[in-house]
């Protein structure tokens, strides 16, 4: 009993404090698992977590009720891979906080700390149905970029959901360059880099720490020993077929890594063995034309294709403006639909589809228990579309994070309004004559 009072006590710390109730109700209803959306549908919400959702779901006594009135509902979108938050303007560096080409720490640089509610690109993809996001840092300094969190979209100033959810690097091309010229010098800095953090883990008291001289500083190795022993995912950026075979091939010098491969541009020519390793995958979903020459093999059948052979896949969105259009995702999951009616290619149908931006990027990161899906126990994010999530067209009509529903205003929707039908007198002064 005080077991299951402790645990009781820990998931409710876990969640904000405004984590509320609710129920949806007469409801097109996506689970987010791969399932076929059913009609008929009703979620609840209980303090924030999902205690049930289905067809014939009956509603406790006292909840407040949304009636969808037959429109969509699904769990809020989850991004695989972006930067939103850590990014405002491009071509200001004081607003971007995703790299620091500088800083003598590559793998201890830790994104929570700068994420920002208050970034546009939150409020406009939050409007869009996206609830969560994975946020990676950039490589400059190292085949290592730091660690990445995993946040919430919500209109309140506590957007981490959990920091230091991952750590990322960079192979390939990318890798090489920040290795000094070749994929062969990324591979020798990551085994030192590997062995340097063996000694750390060995004896922390006694590590060696060089500063700004060094290829690991004590906290870049603090950070990556939760990596070798399997506690935390590592992302790599990995897009060449055998470069991904490289990366794979990482598990033999540490059994206990917990890889997840991003980009994978080639990994339909690969499929089979990244489907043995059980390595899955955040892919990029739009990539159909080389846009360079670890992509010659390109093709919009590429997750269709994966998925097909056994490897689990979701989407993500590197080197896609994904500091600001995760909302892109929709699209790119409606594509694999459409692809399904092309001869030749392979797509995904609509549960499998959809999946891949719910409960697909949860999984591969360790946190379907928490995030993703409408199954109970996991967090109440829920949103109810004014028509097929997956349609171009469709828009959020309520979005919920942990059962509180959120503001949907954006700030296009407010120049929209003003400017509109302008009244006279209601405009700046640069615009009155």
């Amino acid at each position: 009993m005080k077991k299951m009072l402790l645990a009781a006590a820990a998931m409710s710390a876990a969640l904000p404090a405004a984590a509320q109730t609710v129920a949806v109700t007469n409801a097109r209803l996506v689970i987010g698992d791969g399932s076929a959306p059913v009609d008929g549908g009703t979620v609840v919400v209980r303090d924030g977590r999902v205690v049930a959702a289905g067809a014939g779901v009956a509603v406790p006594a006292g909840i407040p009720v949304v009636d969808a009135g037959g429109r969509w509902v699904t769990p809020g979108l989850f991004a695989g891979f972006s930067r939103v938050g850590i990014v405002e303007v491009d071509g200001v560096s004081e607003t971007d906080d995703s790299a620091a080409a500088g800083s003598p720490f590559n793998a201890a640089i830790d994104v929570a700390p700068a994420a920002n509610p208050k970034t546009s690109a939150v409020v406009l993809n939050r409007a869009e149905g996206i609830t969560r996001a994975v946020v990676a840092p950039e490589a400059r300094g190292s085949i290592f970029a730091g660690q990445g969190a995993v946040i919430d979209l919500g209109a309140d100033m506590d957007a981490v959901t959990r920091p230091r959810a991952f750590q990322f690097m960079v192979y390939g091309e990318e890798g090489g360059r920040r290795a000094g010229g070749s994929r062969p010098a990324a591979i020798a800095m990551l085994r030192n880099i590997l062995f340097e953090v063996r000694d750390y883990a060995r004896a922390p008291a006694g590590f060696a720490d060089r500063g700004k001289d060094a290829l690991l500083t004590r906290a870049d190795a603090q950070a990556l020993v939760p990596v070798v022993t399997g506690q935390v995912p590592l992302l790599v950026h990995v897009e060449r077929a055998s470069d991904i075979l490289v990366v794979l091939g990482l598990k033999r010098d540490v059994p206990a890594l917990k890889l997840v491969l991003v980009g994978a541009t080639e990994g339909w020519t690969v499929a089979q063995q990244i489907a043995a390793a059980k390595v899955p995958v955040l892919a990029t979903a739009l990539a159909d034309l080389p846009a360079s020459f670890e992509q010659l093999a390109a093709t919009q059948s590429n997750i269709g294709r994966m998925q097909a052979a056994g490897v689990s896949v979701a989407i993500g969105m590197i080197n896609d403006d994904e500091a600001r259009q995760a909302r892109l995702i929709k699209q790119y999951a409606g594509n694999l639909i459409a692809l399904t009616k092309v001869p030749g290619a392979t797509g995904l149908d609509w549960g499998r589809a959809f999946a891949t931006i719910s409960s697909g990027p949860a999984e591969a990161l360790g946190m379907a228990g928490e995030f993703g899906s409408l199954r109970p126990g996991r967090r109440g994010d829920v949103v109810m579309w004014d028509g097929d999530p997956l349609e171009i067209g469709t828009a959020a009509v309520k979005v919920f994070i942990d059962g509180v529903e959120q503001p949907l205003e954006t700030r296009q929707d407010q120049l929209r309004r003003r400017y509109f039908d302008p009244k006279e007198g209601a405009l700046p002064k640069a615009y009155e004559r």
